[in-house]
């Protein structure tokens, strides 16, 4: 059960008599989740489509990457609806001890597959504007055997979590997950916890690195064609918003989660209620924010792969059409 008592604490043990309830105002959370679901779902449903109607005739490693992070977000997203439903309050005692043990796992397989793809998608920028690294160009075929490496490393690490025995807990209106926790499971929480942790920093220290080589590389090109200024300007904006937004999106939250997974394994023992609350409305407000690249995401897919962008202008730019100018249309969709 990985992580699982991020979304669902009463901030102490299960054993503890004075209980402080600390996930009783979600209300804002709820709204925004909400809103994040529908968004992304209709993003990453849109950009998927877009990136497959191509799949068969691309040759590059970015597409295979930018493919890989659209799913993950998919899978994301489609365990935001039993977190949404637990932190309304009408989650069955069933769905609450399923979201501890399953759907949030998926939420936190998911998170750290886009991390370690955006990881590969800012490393593939540096390799295609540095000509001394073009020759280290992850190939199409290495680069799914990769990305299928990745999803089975961060299977063996949360799935576990999944398998431990649970302990029997009383039904209650506020159940925390880490209560179902005890013995090897806890022990297992921690380590998957920090290896994850681990995974973050280093990723973060990659696409930091790559980002500023890639923009030394650009921003120290000297082109005289103005066509050729405005793509390296483009492709730098793109580098830079990528690096900014992968780092303001996530560190936050990995920066809130020490003292929070310190505090659940009682290497820390936090006894004050009002610390206990703020720590989790910390750790809630910053996973709402590394939770909102669900949204951004597609637009990256749109802006860095051409084909997925020109299939989505054609298909919004068909009904603006006129119906007599049929040989346009027909020369569109033959392209």
């Amino acid at each position: 059960m990985i992580m699982s008592s991020l979304f669902n604490s009463t901030g102490g043990r299960g054993g503890e008599k004075d209980e402080c309830i600390v996930n009783d105002q979600m209300g804002p959370f709820i709204v925004l989740y909400i809103l994040i679901f529908i968004s992304s779902l209709a993003g990453n449903l849109l950009s998927l489509w877009a990136l497959l109607v191509h799949s068969s005739g691309s040759k590059k490693s970015i597409h295979v990457f930018l493919v890989n992070l659209l799913v993950s977000d998919l899978l994301l997203t489609m365990a935001l609806p039993f977190k949404i439903l637990k932190d309304v309050g009408v989650a069955p005692w069933a769905l609450m001890v399923f979201h501890c043990q399953a759907s949030a796992v998926l939420i936190y397989i998911s998170l750290y597959a886009s991390i370690v793809f955006l990881t590969f998608i800012t490393i593939d920028h540096y390799v295609q504007v540095s000509p001394k690294a073009l020759s280290c160009q992850v190939q199409v075929g290495s680069s799914k055997l990769l990305s299928v490496m990745v999803w089975i490393m961060l299977l063996l690490i949360m799935v576990p979590n999944m398998a431990l025995p649970i302990r029997h807990v009383q039904p209650q209106r506020y159940l925390s997950c880490s209560s179902l926790k005890h013995g090897v499971g806890l022990r297992w929480h921690a380590l998957a916890v920090f290896l994850c942790m681990a995974l973050f920093f280093n990723s973060s220290a990659v696409v930091l690195l790559s980002a500023g080589l890639a923009l030394k590389r650009l921003l120290g090109c000297k082109n005289n064609r103005p066509r050729d200024r405005r793509a390296t300007r483009r492709t730098a904006a793109h580098i830079a918003t990528l690096s900014v937004a992968f780092v303001v999106g996530f560190l936050p939250y990995h920066v809130v989660r020490t003292p929070y997974t310190m505090a659940q394994t009682s290497t820390v023992i936090i006894r004050d209620c009002p610390t206990k609350r703020r720590l989790f409305l910390a750790k809630e407000w910053t996973l709402l924010l590394a939770v909102l690249h669900l949204c951004l995401d597609p637009l990256l897919c749109f802006c860095l792969w051409t084909p997925s962008r020109q299939t989505l202008r054609g298909l919004f730019s068909c009904r603006e059409q006129p119906e007599a100018d049929t040989g346009t249309a027909g020369g569109d969709d033959g392209r």
